[in-house]
């Protein structure tokens, strides 16, 4: 299922005939949030690494969407997930790596639960895995059947 790029968007095209599935996480419209607040991708070293140091010993959500098209019947439909995160305390050291290799940087909230540097210190995950990477599986398969 390859990608492709649309307008503001990527489109994952299924083999469907006329069906396809926009996922606005991965354009960056995946949201973290924590303490109240929306975090979108950090605007620095020194806020991913403020992001970071929040969520240690505490929880953070995920909230992204998807949406899918029948681009031949003009059906639409859209949901949103959410997923809770919690944290054990994550030492500095380990931030400090996050931040230095930067790919904290170019995500929602700073937040790679499945990176193998933060993986040992998220405590439990409320929800899907992949929902927190920028499609959640069930949802959108649940949305395909409704679009056909």
């Amino acid at each position: 299922m390859p990608f492709q790029s649309h307008e503001n968007f990527w489109t994952l095209r299924f083999p469907i005939p006329h069906l396809y599935i926009v996922s606005s996480n991965i354009n960056g419209l995946l949201v973290v949030v924590c303490e109240g607040m929306v975090r979108e991708k950090p605007s620095s070293k020194e806020e991913a690494r403020q992001y970071l140091k929040d969520y240690s010993g505490s929880h953070a959500s995920t909230v992204g969407s998807v949406l899918v098209t029948n681009l031949k019947t003009g059906f639409r439909k859209g949901e949103w997930d959410r997923v809770e995160i919690y944290f054990h305390e994550i030492p500095d050291e380990i931030i400090e790596k996050l931040i230095e290799e930067g790919i904290v940087l170019n995500v929602a909230g700073g937040l790679i639960i499945e990176h193998p540097l933060i993986l040992p210190f998220v405590k439990q995950v409320v929800g899907t895995t992949d929902s927190v990477m920028g499609l959640p599986k069930a949802l959108t398969e649940k949305l395909l059947r409704e679009a056909l």
